[in-house]
């Protein structure tokens, strides 16, 4: 799929917001992203955590006094392969309908989803894009064990299962939000990906790793929507760079550096139209958030623009492909911090905008 998405700097969320009322959140979030909005994931409830959020349809799972894994030796695990398998063919070869299959998202886990779908409607005059999320396959299989606590990962039938179920998710998702009749986004959020090619990971392979990237962002092309990828901290970028990612999200406010240190595999990217979401508004510290302003950060990210212009990219190119947003999720900050990064989300963007926007006239001129 040929990416043609050009946000021209608008402001786009990560997922989480620290609040225990969807209704309440769904309409913070479009008070601050109404152009690219998107269902909001509240982390006070467990069941909206990572791996918890998108298990549902894996076949062993066990809760026990607080402990999720997958029991394989359960009496009954061998059929329930066989039914996952059996519904993923019919549902992947048209046999079978996707929403109402084991593949779609609950309202208990994602109450923030079908929130979403309801509020949406009311601010369509204003909607350029749509996000969705999901958690990454390579954060979901290494996050998730078995009955010995062995990262699913390691296991080649649980990780085929966990990354088919992660792109199916995700298909179902890019479907319901195409209903709202823009373009869809369906980010993979990877945190766990910080820590590939460390010693806890050393066995892991690139290849294998791009594997899974790239069944899940097939699953996600087949729906015409865009698959996007955020890390929140450093990584391996020429991982995701190198993929067919179509959007990959970065903590530009902290690891620029580290990013900048692909450089082909950079210009490769957004030579092919590819969409940097760069998370320059901080989100790991309420005092470095109460401490940055517009300015301070439109300052930074020119910086850095001029930086990646300098590697032989042309500015226009970095404006029409980049989004700009938060560097992680506001989940664990308290309210009125995570209020200030939306604010700065959004002040930003329209700051970068208007700039980029006099620019285009004097070069017109």
């Amino acid at each position: 799929m040929k990416n043609t998405f050009c946000p021209v700097l608008r402001p786009a969320l990560i997922g989480s917001l620290p609040m225990d009322d969807h209704q309440a959140a769904t309409r913070l979030m479009f008070e601050y992203a109404p152009e690219i909005p998107l269902w909001v994931q509240l982390p006070v409830f467990r069941e909206e955590g990572m791996i918890p959020q998108f298990l549902p349809g894996f076949p062993g799972i066990v809760n026990n006094a607080g402990r999720t894994y997958i029991d394989t030796a359960h009496a009954t695990f061998d059929a329930d392969v066989v039914a996952f398998y059996e519904e993923y063919l019919a549902v992947l070869e048209g046999k079978a309908d996707l929403i109402p299959s084991r593949f779609a998202l609950g309202l208990e886990s994602a109450g923030g989803f079908f929130e979403f779908l309801r509020q949406a409607p009311d601010h369509a005059a204003d909607l350029f894009a749509v996000k969705g999320q999901i958690t990454g396959p390579f954060t979901f299989t290494t996050g998730l064990v078995d009955a010995a606590d062995r990262v699913v990962f390691y296991d080649d039938q649980l990780r085929d299962i966990a990354v088919k179920l992660i792109a199916m998710k995700a298909r179902w998702q890019a479907r319901r939000l195409a209903e709202l009749g823009k373009p869809v986004m369906i980010f993979f959020d990877e945190p766990g990906l910080t820590a590939f090619g460390s010693s806890s990971f050393i066995s892991i392979s690139r290849e294998d790793v791009m594997a899974c990237f790239d069944e899940v962002f097939e699953a996600v092309h087949a729906e015409n929507a865009l698959a996007g990828v955020h890390v929140c901290a450093n990584a391996e970028w020429s991982v995701l760079l190198d993929s067919t990612a179509d959007i990959v999200s970065f903590d530009a406010y902290s690891f620029f550096d580290k990013l900048l240190l692909y450089a082909d595999s950079l210009k490769r990217f957004l030579q092919r139209g590819g969409v940097l979401a760069w998370g320059i508004v901080p989100t790991s510290d309420a005092e470095m958030i109460r401490n940055e302003t517009v300015d301070s950060l439109a300052a930074r990210w020119r910086e850095q623009a001029g930086r990646l212009a300098s590697l032989g990219i042309g500015r226009e190119r970095i404006n029409t492909q980049s989004l700009i947003t938060p560097s992680c999720g506001t989940g664990s900050l308290d309210l009125d911090s995570a209020r200030r990064v939306l604010e700065l989300t959004t002040g930003l963007s329209r700051r970068l905008r208007e700039v980029n926007r006099e620019d285009s006239k004097k070069f017109a001129q």
